[in-house]
């Protein structure tokens, strides 16, 4: 009775058992955002989330994207039943079917963010299999994770900016980021009214999202200096991976330049990391091919010698978080936050400003609210 294959509940299984994939069901949701939001370059009114339910062996595993609804018709068309009974326990292996299953598509954008949500899936399933948090099948590198609140849209009046970033000061964040880029004459005040808001001993990051020219860009980390500001993201293109450099060279030495959100492959991630691009790499599970992407990214910003943030996705990127040796700060976004405390029983919320995973709870340890998402489904 060595205890492999005992389905009582809470009781671990064995990690080397052939638990078959025999259901994966995957749906697409709108939630509408609680006003007009927009950034440098871009403007909302809502966020699509793409979440799959994967079913092997009587358990079930969880993972989610947002992403367009595109992502879920391919997880249906081509991943279903290409993973269709297959060993749900071995992850690689999945997870390199489904890489070379879109070779004529492209990795970058829909087919990243659809293996995205299935490999969370996987090692959420994984990690119920053996009744453990996922940060213990990971292996945990810290017993919780600082997140920086992520909001200050370019629609916020002055005062509306004030009480989001004021109101994560007041409970704790010691970090806070906000939007830039729309109006660049209008930044500098902006960024000032920011700064009073939030006094002088919290972070303030900014995010330009690439709306800034090269010579825009350093004139405006010229005025960010005067506002203490410690966080540059996107100043330029992430693709101007040369204008990232010279931001890097020629920002005020308090200025970090950062980005990768939209890596979706480890060569990405080399590249802009060979470039000298960044002070501090992004990267976003629900993007980089998921739990599996991201880990390995954080291998790589440790082969480089950088640190690493994770980008957005609050309830995904604590576990693999607190597992990734590089790890500075999750992205505590306004957006996903919101969405995931309220389509998710398990969503977690800082305490003294940084998330700690729900060691109770096997998995992500989420459950998601069927009845409550049914009205925004697509």
């Amino acid at each position: 009775m060595a205890g492999t294959g005992i389905d009582a509940p809470g009781v671990p299984k064995a990690a080397d058992e052939t638990v078959f994939i025999d259901r994966i069901g995957v749906e697409a949701y709108t939630v509408p955002t609680d006003g007009p939001e927009s950034d440098g370059t871009l403007e909302w009114t809502s966020t699509t989330m793409v979440v799959v339910h994967l079913h092997a062996g009587g358990q079930w595993g969880l993972g989610f994207s947002y992403a367009d609804t595109a992502t879920a018709a391919l997880i249906r068309d081509r991943f279903t039943p290409l993973l269709m009974g297959q060993n749900a326990l071995a992850i690689p292996a999945c997870w390199e079917a489904m890489r070379h299953a879109i070779r004529n598509l492209g990795r970058p954008g829909i087919a990243s963010m659809a293996i995205a949500a299935v490999d969370i899936a996987l090692w959420d399933l994984k990690a119920r299999w053996l009744a453990l948090p996922l940060v213990t099948l990971l292996g945990a590198a810290r017993p919780s994770v600082p997140v920086y609140g992520s909001g200050g849209f370019t629609s916020y009046t002055d005062r509306k900016l004030e009480a989001q970033l004021g109101g994560w000061a007041r409970e704790g964040i010691t970090r806070v980021k906000m939007k830039i880029g729309r109006e660049p004459g209008r930044d500098p005040q902006r960024v000032s009214v920011a700064r009073r808001a939030i006094g002088p001993d919290v972070g303030l990051l900014v995010d330009a999202n690439g709306a800034y020219s090269r010579k825009q860009a350093l004139d405006m980390s010229e005025h960010l200096a005067e506002s203490v500001v410690t966080w540059f993201e996107e100043p330029v293109s992430s693709d101007d991976l040369d204008g990232l450099r010279l931001m890097r060279d020629r920002a005020p030495a308090g200025i970090e330049i950062t980005a990768g959100e939209y890596g979706y492959d480890l060569p990405y991630f080399r590249r802009m990391l060979e470039a000298g691009a960044v002070d501090v790499l992004q990267a976003d599970a629900t993007r980089c091919a998921g739990i599996t992407g991201f880990m390995r990214t954080a291998a790589l910003c440790e082969a480089y010698g950088l640190p690493l943030s994770a980008h957005c996705a609050p309830s995904i990127h604590v576990h693999p978080a607190c597992a990734a040796g590089p790890l500075r700060h999750i992205e505590f976004f306004h957006d996903h936050v919101r969405i995931e405390h309220l389509l998710f029983d398990g969503a977690l919320s800082p305490i003294r400003g940084s998330l700690h995973p729900d060691l109770s709870r096997p998995g992500l340890g989420l459950e998601f609210k069927q009845a409550d998402a049914q009205r925004y489904a697509l």
